[in-house]
């Protein structure tokens, strides 16, 4: 299973973005949840949005409102979509695909916010 996160540039405040997470090798991904996570330096990573198989969406209070996850089980990719963005979200952006009681990571892609 590879999972490739792509989207990330440098954006003003108050700009969206929208990233993607595609995923490849996951014949079970209609079947898994997926999580948006970032991450600074010198700071936990944290996860900012999911989805589950049904759609169900969870958001961290943080972007709640200002960001959207969504998927499309035919491109096994999964999306979030930022707006309102502020220059705290700036941090790695990486996706997380869970299934069956395991994950697999990605490598992640850089949101600058600049103020």
């Amino acid at each position: 299973v590879q999972l490739q996160a792509s989207g990330g540039g440098l954006v003003q405040a108050g700009d969206s973005l929208r990233l993607s997470c595609s995923v490849t090798g996951a014949a079970f991904f209609r079947s898994s949840a997926v999580g948006w996570y970032r991450q600074t330096p010198g700071k936990q990573r944290e996860l900012v949005a999911e989805i589950t198989a049904n759609s169900t969406e969870t958001y961290a209070d943080s972007v709640q409102g200002r960001f959207t996850i969504f998927r499309d089980n035919d491109k096994s990719t999964v999306y979030v979509q930022m707006n309102r963005m502020k220059p705290e979200d700036t941090a790695v952006y990486s996706c997380t695909v869970r299934f069956a009681g395991l994950h697999w990571s990605g490598q992640g892609t850089l949101v600058t916010v600049s103020s």
